[in-house]
C-alpha cells in the first residue's frame, strides 16, 4: 500500500494543475483520449503496508528504506528525498515546495505528526481588472487580477480572496469609480456555483501586491493574500514575467 499523489508534468517539468483538473470527467471517452495526450504519473513518497505486514508504527526512515526497494513501474515512480536543507533549497526556488518528515516518525492516518510543509511563498504587484461578488450582498468576495504579457496585452492570471471581513464591505464603495461598466459571468462550471461566477470588469488602474504559493499555466492557482494596495506603482509596470522568476 502506497501513499503519494497523481501528478501531470507541464512547462519546465513543473506540475499543471489544469491539466490534472482537466482529467477528470464524466465521459469514458474523454478520459481515455486525456490519458494520452497529457499522460499522469503517480509519485510514491511514502510504504504503507508489503502484503499482510502493516509498516505504520515503523519510523519513516525504515519505511522510506522499504519504499526505495519497492519495484517500480510506470507510470508509478518514487519522488526524490534528500536529508539536508542544502539539498532541498532547489525544490524552494523552482517548485511548489517541500514536505520536511521526521526520520523517527510513524505514519499518523490523516495527522500532521513529525511533517512539516515548507510552502515556496513569493510575491507580485498585479493589476486589479475586476471582482467578484461576496456571498454576502453588497460584499467582495475576489479581486480578479492581471498582468501585461509579452505583447502588451492584459491578461487574466488569478485572482485573491484572502480579504478581511470589513474590507470586503468597504470595497464596494472604493472600487465603484473605477469600475468599466461591463458585468457577466463566466461560463458554468462544475466547481463553482452561479454566484461565485459573476464578475463587474474595472478600469485597469488599481495596483495591488499580493503573495503566493503555485503557478500553472501562467495563473495563479491557490494561496494567495493581498498584502497592500500599490499606489506608487504604475499598472504597465505590472509584467507576467513577475511569474517566471
Amino acid at each position: 500500500m502506497l501513499d503519494g499523489e497523481i501528478v501531470i508534468d507541464g512547462e519546465g517539468g513543473l506540475q499543471d494543475f489544469d491539466a490534472l483538473s482537466n482529467r477528470i470527467h464524466p465521459a469514458a471517452s474523454r478520459i481515455a483520449l486525456l490519458s494520452e495526450r497529457t499522460p499522469a504519473r503517480f509519485l510514491a513518497f511514502d510504504l504503507l503496508a508489503t502484503e499482510d505486514r502493516s509498516l505504520l508504527e515503523l519510523p519513516f526512515e525504515q519505511r522510506r528504506e522499504a519504499l526505495e526497494r519497492f519495484p517500480f513501474a510506470a507510470p508509478v515512480e518514487l519522488t526524490p528525498c534528500v536529508r539536508t536543507a542544502a539539498e532541498a533549497e532547489r525544490w524552494l526556488r523552482s517548485a511548489e515546495g517541500v514536505i520536511a518528515k521526521q526520520l523517527d516518525a510513524p505514519y499518523r492516518p490523516g495527522e500532521r505528526d513529525g511533517m512539516a510543509k515548507i510552502k515556496r511563498v513569493r510575491t507580485i504587484d498585479a493589476v486589479v481588472i475586476g471582482w467578484r461578488p461576496g456571498k454576502e450582498e453588497r460584499t467582495v468576495g475576489s479581486l480578479i487580477l492581471g498582468l501585461y504579457d509579452e505583447d502588451g496585452e492584459l491578461r487574466t492570471v488569478g485572482h485573491t480572496s484572502g480579504l478581511k471581513a470589513a474590507e470586503r464591505r468597504e470595497l464596494v464603495d472604493r472600487l465603484a469609480p473605477f469600475e468599466s461598466g461591463e458585468r457577466g459571468s463566466a461560463d458554468p462550471s462544475r466547481w463553482k456555483s452561479d454566484k461565485e461566477l459573476e464578475w463587474v470588469a474595472l478600469r485597469p488602474e488599481l495596483v495591488v501586491e499580493i503573495s503566493f504559493d503555485h503557478v500553472s499555466g501562467r495563473r495563479i492557482r491557490h494561496g494567495s493574500k493581498l498584502l497592500r494596495w500599490r499606489e506608487d506603482k504604475p499598472p504597465r509596470e505590472c509584467r507576467i514575467e513577475q511569474l517566471l522568476d
